[in-house]
């Protein structure tokens, strides 16, 4: 399914070493006519890291959609009665934001998203980005997996030998899935290689 025209919710949160694949997966999505709604989590607009600061990434969203982001949780409860997302994204997905999507949690903009989101019953898609994918929050990942119309970006381990539970999403396969997941189907394969596919 194309995704011109198509209403693209973004939701990021903290995993911000994937910030700027993302970004380039953004001016993908545009270049492809989706149009874009970003959501930022409260970690994502509000820590420093080392990889840079949130205002500069705040400032890029808005150029790269050309649309203020929703910031908090009243502002993202509308999209459940409004239902204007065709489909939302969760990229990168921490693996604390899967752990309390899988458990019900909703305490954060994105995961307000997603909750008003999914009672439209309409397509989740997740980019698994955490360290602890094959540990504490395998047992998420699978809920999230057997769950309806939630649908994963293909991932892998990044780096098996220094960080063995480590899981990221290879985010190149980002519009597939979507388009996927417009048809309620999962891309595939969802298990791939990264250190050949990287």
């Amino acid at each position: 399914m194309n995704l011109k025209g198509k209403k693209v919710g973004i939701a990021l949160t903290g995993s911000f070493c994937t910030f700027e694949k993302m970004f380039e997966e953004l001016k993908k999505l545009i270049d492809a006519g989706a149009d874009i709604y970003p959501i930022l989590s409260d970690a994502s607009q509000n820590i420093q890291s080392r990889f840079g600061k949130p205002d500069i990434y705040v400032t890029k969203i808005k150029e790269i959609t050309g649309r203020e982001p929703i910031i908090s949780i009243e502002g993202a409860e509308p999209i459940g009665p409004k239902g204007y997302l065709d489909v939302l994204a969760i990229l990168p997905c921490t693996g604390n934001t899967a752990a309390k999507l899988a458990n019900g949690i909703t305490d954060s903009p994105v995961l307000m998203a997603a909750k008003a989101h999914m009672r439209n019953n309409k397509p989740l898609v997740i980019s698994i980005s955490t360290n602890d994918g094959l540990g504490m929050n395998l047992k998420n990942i699978g809920v999230l997996c057997n769950s309806k119309n939630i649908y994963f970006v293909p991932f892998g381990q990044d780096n098996y030998e220094k960080k063995p539970n480590s899981l990221v999403a290879h985010t190149e396969f980002l519009i597939p899935t979507l388009e996927m997941a417009l048809e309620h189907k999962q891309y595939q394969p969802m298990l791939i290689d990264y250190q050949t596919h990287s």
